[in-house]
């Protein structure tokens, strides 16, 4: 009597499914194409040849160096800067029409410095205006101007370059003229007029309409009365200085460390300007108080 065999058994089977490595819980059977590893749809980047997982692209996004702008700032999508300030001059304006003695309390008034320590005025001026008219010409100056400005030198240079020239056209009006009370964004634009000037030429860029625009708002400043030249002539000044450091300094700025030290160099000369108008405002106050 034969013995009949035993039934067959199903084959086990002897490899697990794959799952995700960062998602253990999700099979997949695909693989980063540059690791290897299973990647759920959740963690798979579209690469020129099959997927990689998150953490290859980041890997290799750490290489990439960063986009720049000619002098060394971050490259700006949008002139946020820009756009931010004409808003907040707009919203001074409307701050001064509510309640009026804004102006008083916040406009560039050397005797309120010296005397009473209000130091906040030499840039809380610069966010107030003396009427209507005055606020549009200073808006559509920086509408025209300080976008293109801002693409050129990056967010943080665009803005150090406004508020400087904001405050050193103030030191110019408290040295000059303390007691008299003045207003406008005026130093500021001035100072980009002075900015864009330099950098222009530094791209050998037809600067002719800019020292066009420069000699018209020279020539009202000076000859159209009640306007504040002192503040006009600080600000050009400082834009001309902080303008010509963006664009000229450090010398072989394009060498391969040439970013970091270009960044070490203007942060430098930015701080040590800042620090200058401190020390002119300091003298014009012992002078005055002496």
């Amino acid at each position: 009597m034969s013995a009949s065999p035993p039934p067959l058994q199903p084959e086990r089977e002897t490899s697990e499914v794959p799952t995700c490595f960062r998602h253990p819980d999700r099979e997949t059977y695909v693989r980063c194409s540059r690791c290897d590893r299973p990647i759920c749809p959740d963690c798979m980047r579209e690469a020129a040849v099959g997927f990689h997982c998150v953490e290859c692209v980041a890997a290799g996004n750490r290489g990439v160096r960063e986009a720049r702008t000619t002098f060394g700032g971050r490259l700006p999508s949008r002139p946020y800067v820009t756009w931010v300030l004409i808003g907040l001059i707009g919203a001074g304006f409307v701050v001064q029409q509510i309640a009026p003695a804004v102006t008083q309390q916040f406009g560039m008034w050397g005797v309120g410095v010296a005397l009473y320590g209000q130091w906040y005025r030499l840039l809380t001026a610069a966010f107030l205006h003396g009427g209507i008219t005055h606020l549009l010409f200073n808006g559509f100056a920086m509408y025209v101007v300080g976008p293109q400005l801002e693409r050129w030198l990056g967010h943080g240079r665009y803005l150090t370059l406004w508020l400087l020239s904001a405050v050193g056209g103030s030191v110019l009006s408290y040295l000059v003229d303390p007691g008299q009370l003045s207003v406008g964004a005026s130093g500021a634009i001035f100072g980009l007029f002075g900015a864009i000037l330099v950098v222009g030429r530094r791209l050998r860029l037809d600067t002719r309409f800019i020292v066009g625009l420069l000699v018209v708002n020279l020539l009202i400043t000076f000859l159209v009365p009640g306007i504040s030249w002192t503040a006009h002539i600080g600000g050009l000044v400082t834009g001309l200085a902080l303008g010509a450091t963006y664009a000229y300094l450090p010398r072989g700025a394009g060498r391969a460390d040439g970013g970091q030290t270009r960044t070490i160099v203007h942060a430098a000369v930015s701080a040590g300007y800042a620090v200058l108008l401190a020390a002119v405002a300091a003298i014009g106050t012992f002078l005055l108080l002496g």
